[in-house]
């Protein structure tokens, strides 16, 4: 029988009074958990006064945290939100894991302010016990619905970075790494960011171990093991993805050799082949941007000999021969494109992969292909200077918002672009082929540089390299698919067709899970717990 207003306040004031005796009067709290029987004036009184005297009827415990998910399920979203607000009084003990699970499935409503809600309470039982609350998500992670699934996962990888250094200790962090690895054994892509995004930010993993570890999370999840299908866009996006992740945590002590090996052995001999997952992705440079980043950070490799000649000869039908003369009249029309973007890329991994193998182009190259080779180079290097000469005469002079108009920073961007392919080919006409010089590839933020630097200057020599910027923003660090400045060189006599795009994440990942996000975003009514 459902209990009126004025029994509910009456039976309140009975357990207030009671104080230490309140345990001998069961009856009075039985009647608030009647409460959830009755109208909307009666449930928010229940929600109200259950949490308060929970903790002195431990034999009532089921009942009440049952009556109080009533509540958490009722059709009036002010009932559900008080509800939701008093869940945390319930989670003490044994009964917190429980109550992380409730609230993990909670997070599928509909309702912001309801959604703020449980994430709210999530927050703070975590800061009770962080170790039983994360056992109710990744419960709901590994076996819950993929509306919860999706949003418990978002929860982690935005909440956990901002819980107090006390909650995160070593133990929790363990934990933490212990079951995301087994949600990681079925993922999407999407998930799959998202978790990296977890592991990535735990102080345990900031070491040189903790991320040789991470590597061989996204190593498992690459399938270097096996072949590169060109054809396949699931197989091509889950390697973008997965290299995307692993970028930034290759450093001197963790070696990208695996990733720079499968992209030599795999990628470079298909990588015309390559079927793009998005129809606006320039898929050839991405691929070869993803290796230019890679490069530096490769430690030695087996068939090091092997994987130079196939950059070598990737290179080499990137750079053109020059037009023969006696083609007369159409020796105009018939002059090549000089694609610098992707020249810049490859030029780049064969410098930094040839310091390995400094003798590479003397010794394991015939003479009559070295002289073909630097042919290319000396018409690839003219090609060079008309529009590093061009660009800087477009320049001269412009400094503050005069660099930020689009048409400006792209040529800029160009400048860097051009200036550090001249860098490269310089090092590689010394004799012997010299691999010293450095350069910051064009897309990657510059420190501390002027933009204004670039346009005064009169001659391109090693120290060009790190000129330019794009209007002051700098591009993150982190793998994602960043809208990058793409230099595409006026038509004409030296054109390239290099498009500019944002890329956005789609398909699956180990398994072929079939998990989409919001796939069942109605709010259950049934009991869910």
């Amino acid at each position: 029988m459902a209990a009126t207003v004025e029994e509910l306040y009456r039976n309140y004031g009975i357990l207030a009074d009671a104080k230490e005796d309140l345990s001998k009067h069961k009856d009075a709290y039985q009647v608030i958990l009647d409460g959830v029987k009755g109208g909307p004036k009666e449930k928010r009184l229940a929600a109200q006064f259950i949490p308060k005297f929970f903790s002195s009827f431990p034999e009532l415990a089921d009942a009440a945290i049952n009556a109080q998910l009533d509540l958490c399920e009722d059709e009036d979203v002010s009932i559900r939100r008080q509800a939701i607000k008093e869940l945390p009084r319930f989670a003490a003990g044994e009964n917190l894991p429980r109550v992380a699970d409730i609230l993990t499935q909670l997070l599928q409503t509909d309702d912001s302010a309801e959604f703020n809600q449980v994430n709210t309470a999530l927050i703070s039982i975590f800061k009770i016990d962080a170790k039983g609350t994360l056992g109710g998500l990744f419960s709901q992670i590994l076996q819950g619905e993929d509306v919860v699934r999706e949003r418990a996962i978002k929860f982690l990888s935005t909440k956990l970075k901002t819980m107090p250094d006390d909650t995160m200790t070593k133990e929790v962090e363990d934990y933490i790494f212990t079951e995301t690895k087994k949600v990681l054994e079925d993922v999407t892509g999407e998930e799959f960011v998202l978790l990296m995004r977890v592991l990535s930010g735990l102080k345990c993993l900031q070491t040189v171990s903790g991320r040789q570890q991470l590597v061989e999370l996204v190593v498992e999840q690459a399938f270097l093991e096996q072949a590169l299908n060109p054809a396949d866009t699931d197989s091509v996006d889950r390697l973008l993805q997965c290299t995307r992740q692993a970028l930034p945590l290759f450093s001197k002590n963790v070696h990208s050799t695996r990733f720079v090996t499968y992209f030599c052995e795999h990628v470079l001999p298909n990588l015309s082949m390559l079927t793009s997952p998005v129809a606006e992705l320039d898929i050839q440079l991405e691929v070869l941007k993803l290796l230019a980043e890679m490069s530096p950070f490769c430690g030695d490799m087996d068939k090091l000999e092997a994987n130079l000649m196939m950059l070598f000869e990737k290179l080499l039908e990137f750079m053109p021969l020059p037009p023969e003369e006696e083609n007369g009249e159409n020796a105009v029309s018939e002059e090549p494109k000089l694609q610098f973007s992707y020249v810049e890329c490859l030029l780049f991994s064969f410098h930094q992969l040839g310091k390995k193998l400094p003798d590479f182009l003397i010794d394991k190259i015939n003479a009559e292909k070295l002289k073909d080779f630097k042919i290319r180079l000396q018409y690839f290097a003219r090609g060079l200077q008309v529009y590093i000469r061009q660009l800087r005469v477009a320049l001269q002079g412009k400094t503050g918002d005069a660099l930020k108009t689009e048409e400006n920073k792209i040529k800029v961007v160009a400048l860097k672009i051009t200036n550090n392919i001249n860098v490269l080919i310089k090092d590689l006409f010394h004799n012997p082929p010299s691999y010293k010089s450095t350069i910051t590839l064009s897309w990657k933020p510059v420190q501390k540089t002027d933009a204004a630097a670039v346009v005064g200057q009169k001659r391109s020599s090693g120290e060009d390299t790190d000129t330019g910027s794009l209007g002051g923003k700098k591009v993150s660090p982190l793998p994602r698919r960043d809208a990058r400045q793409i230099y595409n060189p006026p038509s004409g006599k030296y054109s390239a067709t290099i498009g500019n795009f944002s890329y956005e994440q789609r398909g699956g990942f180990r398994g072929g899970r079939g998990r989409g996000f919001g796939g069942r975003g109605n709010r259950s009514r049934g009991r869910i717990y």
